[in-house]
């Protein structure tokens, strides 16, 4: 093995943390995947031999990456509707390849990623590396050029919009996820009022995002989200996997019209994630069309 197949393997073994790392510090699959590239070719014109800690200078660079995307992206956001859910993470609910089975466990869930899109550069960086990988204040604060009170203090304030949004969590056996989501699909298609009320927490959350084009709706409460689930839609569903929860993907006239990510908890529906944003939804894969279909109304 001559020396850059060595360091191509080395780098292989940190780039599931990394694309972790950029996936919650970003919310996009395709710019988590860019700034470990990022990170790849920095380190191929590196002296890697005066690199002690790999892992820690890979995650740095990413890191730093990742907070420069932000701020960026933060700069020319130009959307009047700043609370808009990220890209999704959508795979075909079923046998999953090795690659899918990556995707799945490297994903967040919607409502917590929508929560940390509303957190400041900064605060993101400082709750993502602690809160989440555990990093130490002062790691911390040489990456975002602060000390290590403030890097504390960023990610304290971070932490506390993250609880105040009352995130729910999900039951994480799937087969009890998706037993409780066909039965509100069984009844949604029916029209049993009574059985979506039976199948929806009390105080469920109906949150649809439609993009750039108008702001996002919320609905709130059983007896109201139930009454909007009886709407007449049509079109096919295919069963999916979003962000790592039971969701499925509707298809119009041949075309992917909208994603739904639900959150099941003490088997109840607490939270459902709508997002028909045409620009995301048509980003979507291709195989997930021709996965078996269930007719809606």
């Amino acid at each position: 093995m001559d020396e850059n197949e060595w360091l191509a393997a080395r780098f292989e073994q940190h780039r599931p943390r990394l694309r972790a790392v950029a996936y919650r510090m970003l919310g996009s699959p395709a710019d988590a995947d860019d700034a470990v590239q990022d990170a790849w070719l920095r380190l191929s014109r590196s002296d890697a031999e005066q690199i002690d800690n790999l892992g820690g200078w890979l995650t740095t660079v990413v890191a730093r990456e990742c907070l420069h995307m932000l701020r960026s992206r933060r700069r020319r956001r130009e959307d009047p509707f700043a609370a808009h859910l990220p890209d999704l993470v959508v795979i075909p609910d079923g046998d999953l390849d090795p690659e899918q089975e990556a995707l799945l466990a490297d994903s967040v869930s919607l409502a917590l990623l929508v929560v940390l899109d509303q957190l400041t550069p900064a605060e993101r960086l400082a709750f993502v590396l602690h809160d989440m990988f555990e990093l130490s204040f002062e790691e911390i604060a040489d990456i975002a050029g602060r000390t290590p009170v403030a890097a504390r203090q960023l990610a304290s304030r971070a932490r506390r919009r993250v609880r105040g949004a009352e995130i729910p969590s999900p039951d994480p056996d799937l087969a009890r996820q998706r037993r409780v989501v066909r039965a509100f699909f069984a009844a949604a298609w029916t029209g049993d009022f009574d059985a979506l009320v039976q199948v929806l927490d009390p105080d469920v959350v109906l949150r649809t995002d439609f993009g750039t084009t108008r702001p996002p709706t919320v609905v709130r409460g059983a007896p109201a989200v139930a009454k909007q689930a009886r709407a007449p839609r049509g079109g096919d569903l295919r069963p999916a996997l979003v962000n790592g929860a039971i969701g499925a993907l509707t298809i119009r006239d041949g075309r992917p019209f909208s994603v739904m990510a639900f959150t099941v908890a003490g088997d109840k529906i607490v939270r459902i994630d709508v997002v028909r944003d045409p620009d995301r939804v048509h980003r979507l894969p291709s195989a997930l069309l021709n996965r078996p279909k269930r007719t809606g109304r």
